[in-house]
């Protein structure tokens, strides 16, 4: 059996926008988290851990043109915009398995532009939330 140590790269890495393949990405995070709180009886340990309500959020940066096209998808604002991505990374070329997540209706929660003198390209970072993320489909 042969091993491989190969780890994925960014050159790996594709993201889908709605239906639309997002070239100009500089990077994406994204999150599940869970409200858990102790709960506490007689002593002074916790009795128990609860859980709450769970949560999906992220963010994506862009180059100013790839955002220039999510203004106008938007009629103006990427506020107004409701959208899954879909985020695979592998390459099969190489032996590699493609993982494969959807994010969900995600909803841009601001849009901020920051730009820097001596900047040689804009990059915009994008915060989100999202009603779900499905791993591994």
């Amino acid at each position: 059996m042969a091993y491989n140590s190969r780890q994925y790269e960014w050159a790996d890495l594709s993201v889908f926008l709605g239906s639309k393949e997002i070239t100009g990405f500089t990077a994406i995070n994204y999150s599940e988290k869970i409200e858990r709180e102790a709960i506490y009886a007689k002593g002074r340990r916790p009795y128990s851990v609860q859980s709450g309500n769970i949560s999906y959020e992220g963010s994506l940066s862009l180059l100013q043109s790839e955002l220039d096209t999510l203004v106008k998808a938007g009629k103006g604002s990427i506020l107004s915009l409701a959208l899954d991505c879909v985020v695979s990374y592998g390459n099969p070329a190489n032996g590699d398995d493609m993982t494969t997540d959807r994010i969900e209706g995600i909803r841009f929660t601001e849009d901020v532009r920051d730009w820097k003198q001596g900047d040689k390209n804009i990059e915009i970072n994008i915060p989100f939330i999202a009603i779900n993320v499905v791993r591994n489909i």
